[in-house]
């Protein structure tokens, strides 16, 4: 079963390691293993700088567990913008990113918004392309990888 919740302070050392997990084993088509790439990655995602993201003012973050762990991590950076989605790689393929997605989205609706927006790594544009995302623009380059501009009407 997957349940998805607003994450606590408590939960940024889980939080910490499933970015870190997904980025390093999952992301590889965007970081192509280039420790430079990689560290400057995974630079805020320690379980302090976690734990800061608590902080941030608009920031809303979620967790999705399944199976009573936490598998997935997301966060909203303001009230149409989904700034973090990863699937920790043992949960690949199990429906908790997709659950995840579902409840940002449903959160963003919440806010007012009617339109989504996010930027993908290409490991994951296909995801949200087959969750109805639709490019915004052109693929930009940023911190050697490229990028994908995506928004989502949600009304």
């Amino acid at each position: 079963m997957i349940a998805v919740r607003p994450a606590v302070p408590a939960d940024a050392e889980a939080m910490s390691a499933v970015l870190t997990a997904s980025i390093r084993e999952l992301c590889t088509a965007d970081h192509r293993d280039d420790p430079e790439i990689l560290a400057g990655w995974l630079r805020n995602k320690t379980p302090q700088m976690v734990a800061r993201m608590f902080d941030r003012p608009g920031a809303a973050l979620l967790v999705a567990e399944r199976d009573g762990e936490i598998a997935a991590v997301g966060c909203l950076n303001g009230p149409d913008e989904i700034g973090l989605n990863y699937v920790a790689p043992g949960h690949r393929f199990h429906g908790v990113s997709k659950a995840l997605l579902a409840a940002l989205e449903d959160r963003i609706r919440l806010s007012g918004a009617d339109v989504a927006r996010l930027t993908s790594t290409g490991t994951a544009h296909r995801f949200y392309l087959a969750n109805g995302w639709h490019d915004a623009g052109p693929a930009e380059a940023d911190r050697g990888m490229l990028c994908y501009p995506m928004e989502k009407r949600l009304r």
